[in-house]
């Protein structure tokens, strides 16, 4: 397919920098990826935590020096705070031992992800294949306060595409990300646009009620980030879908070192340049 046709050029600029903004507040946000500060993988058995030197998982100097311990029992984490603490768990203040913590994996879908505050720190369980770990967010993250502006390609609309849609039997797919792990998804067919006469596709991946692209195109190493980028997209009507390259974005790995983004499968390798949505940050 071509480039889809948008009703009003002026309003559909409009819609892509409000967008773009709303964007940038979600990054910058408290809970955003600039606050990502920290990523600690367990260890089996007792793992302390605390801003002393010889903890497991040293924490900022504004949390108490022995805060507690999680400890791995295989896939089951558990937390204890020790006493004189002042944490939250799940929104409660919290003291003693917790048997068993959601991870982001299987909490945050269903909006039970187990979330232990300290001050301004929230430390909660990162489930990454056949590694579990502690992530932590720091309002006052380095990340956060050196923090500049997102950059963007000017707004294209020939980069908004009907793409026609190949539907496939839903299957699982195994994704690689940054620490070398697969992740699993559901893979249900792919969007076919053309660029100058040519077709080109993409496979994306079911991300809730909603398509996730990820992917890479030969700006990536230069003008945009080299490991590639991410795109989401309504699910397909009426075999089509929207693919808009404008609302093309940077993956957290680019704001901090602490994520664990997934990587353009090698179907998801474009041939040609997209230069359009988001552009290299910083020194990436």
């Amino acid at each position: 397919m071509t480039a889809a046709n948008t009703s009003t050029s002026d309003d559909y600029r409009r819609e892509i920098e409000q967008w773009r903004k709303a964007a940038e507040d979600r990054l910058k946000s408290d809970n955003g990826w600039l606050t990502v500060a920290g990523l600690f993988w367990l260890e089996e058995g007792k793992n302390s935590f605390g801003s002393a030197p010889g903890n497991k998982i040293v924490l900022p100097a504004s949390a108490p020096a022995q805060a507690g311990y999680f400890t791995r029992t295989g896939r089951t984490i558990s937390v204890t705070v020790n006493p004189n603490v002042n944490a939250t768990l799940r929104g409660k203040s919290f003291a003693g031992t917790d048997s068993r913590l959601q991870s982001d994996e299987n909490g945050a879908a269903s909006g039970k992800e187990d979330l232990l505050v300290i001050g301004d720190l929230t430390l909660f369980v990162l489930d990454r294949g056949s590694k579990i770990g502690i992530r932590m967010r720091d309002k006052n993250s380095q990340y956060r306060r050196e923090f500049t502006h997102r950059n963007w390609y000017p707004v294209k609309p020939q980069y908004r595409f009907e793409a026609r849609w190949v539907a496939q039997p839903e299957r699982a797919v195994k994704i690689l990300n940054m620490v070398n792990e697969y992740e699993d998804y559901k893979a249900m067919g792919y969007a076919v646009f053309r660029v100058d006469g040519v077709e080109h596709k993409l496979e994306p991946v079911l991300s809730g009620s909603e398509l996730f692209f990820i992917f890479k195109d030969k700006t990536a190493g230069k003008k945009t980030y080299g490991a590639g980028r991410f795109l989401y997209a309504p699910l397909p009507k009426d075999g089509k879908v929207i693919v808009d390259f404008n609302k093309a974005y940077n993956p957290p790995c680019v704001f901090t070192p602490y994520a664990t983004c997934p990587l353009p499968p090698k179907q998801n390798h474009l041939p040609i340049p997209i230069e359009a949505g988001e552009l290299n940050y910083g020194n990436h």
